[in-house]
């Protein structure tokens, strides 16, 4: 357990109450990881410190174990249980006294008092984020890309051990192989991870010449990523176990990747609808006429009836994105195209065709 169990409120680092539920509190600390995430804000080293203590706290409360024993050990703090006034001397409790109070806390009183008997529990590897770019067509359709990965992953050469192959590891001289220590803190003592072997129980007794004996190593990995079809600009795409190693025997961390979607020369994109805008002559828009319309996969022929009005919309359906549930369909707008200049037999038939048309088309708006 470390000290900022007692010292720190998580739920407050993560903007959210104590009866959070886990579907809130992931959801905040994906929104903050976001904003905070050093490839977000390169060079701001507060950014980058915020995102460690947000990550940090995630890892506790989005463990359901860990968070219950956090919430235990902040309840036992806020009542002065082990910390105020006690049968122990001086008012305090004794490291013994404290071993029997949290004996049936779920774990905890072996944290205290028992400490030369606790182990280190596995951690899952912090999660990685990283961003794709995709173009248009790609995102609707779907695709595998490559995304370039910034991190630590396991070490290639001692394949995680920290040992230099065909070397053996010992049984740590601090801990005796328990992975953790007795710390005094105040009236008693703690239990603490080894600060020697780091909570395994052994010990390297000749360092892996790549990753110093660390286990992993910081290098630049690249991951193919199923995009699915019809994916939207700014979502999020989860890859499980492609983040940081665990520790402690814990599984490595999930690959965030956040979708940049570009956009298209002639459709634009609501929901799984898409839109385009379709010039037309007047004489085609008044007459009616059969026109090609394109769309992502081809063209299709669309039927204008005379006398429709610019701006008007047709529905094409099945021609837009994939969805779980259906595709989209092709929302075309036609707009009556005007001509910058006329050449003097086009004026002449247009005056002509004017002396045709409707007394005042603006009487009903009461300005004529």
């Amino acid at each position: 357990m470390d000290r900022e169990w007692f010292e720190k409120d998580f739920y407050a680092e993560l903007g959210v109450p104590k009866t959070a539920s886990a579907a809130e509190i992931k959801k905040a600390y994906r929104k903050l990881a976001q904003e905070f995430h050093p490839d977000a804000n390169p060079g701001n080293s507060d950014a980058e410190e915020r995102f460690k203590e947000i990550s940090h706290a995630y890892s506790v409360l989005s463990d359901e174990e860990s968070r219950k024993q956090y919430d235990q050990a902040k309840e036992l703090y806020a009542s002065g249980g082990g910390f105020g006034p006690g049968p122990g001397p001086g008012g305090g409790f004794q490291v013994e006294d404290l071993g029997d109070l949290l004996g049936g806390l779920g774990g905890l009183g072996d944290l205290f008092g028992g400490a030369r008997r606790t182990t280190t529990r596995p951690i899952q590897g912090e999660h990685l984020y990283s961003t794709v770019n995709l173009a248009f067509t790609e995102a609707v359709s779907g695709t595998t890309a490559t995304v370039a990965v910034d991190g630590d992953t396991v070490c290639r050469t001692c394949s995680g051990s920290g040992a230099e192959p065909g070397t053996a590891m010992a049984t740590c001289p601090r801990c005796q192989g328990s992975g953790s220590i007795a710390a005094g803190q105040g009236m008693f003592s703690i239990s603490q991870t080894c600060d020697v072997c780091h909570g395994t129980g052994r010990v390297v007794t000749t360092p892996c010449h790549t990753c110093g004996g660390r286990g992993t190593e910081q290098r630049v990995r690249s991951i193919k990523v199923r995009i699915p079809a019809g994916v939207r600009n700014g979502a999020t795409i989860r890859v499980p176990g492609k983040g940081a190693p665990g520790r402690n025997g814990g599984p490595p961390g999930d690959l965030h990747v956040r979708v940049n979607v570009g956009n298209h020369p002639l459709f634009k994109r609501r929901k799984n609808d898409l839109r385009i805008t379709v010039p037309v002559t007047f004489t085609e828009a008044a007459l009616g006429a059969d026109i090609t319309v394109p769309t992502l996969d081809g063209r299709v022929r669309l039927r204008v009836p005379p006398g429709s009005d610019s701006g008007k919309t047709f529905r094409i359906k099945g021609k837009g994105v994939p969805g779980k549930n259906r595709t989209g369909d092709l929302l075309a707008t036609i707009e009556v195209a005007v001509p910058d200049a006329v050449d003097d037999e086009t004026r002449r038939l247009l005056e002509e065709l004017k002396s045709h048309e409707p007394a005042d088309v603006r009487s009903h708006l009461g300005v004529s």
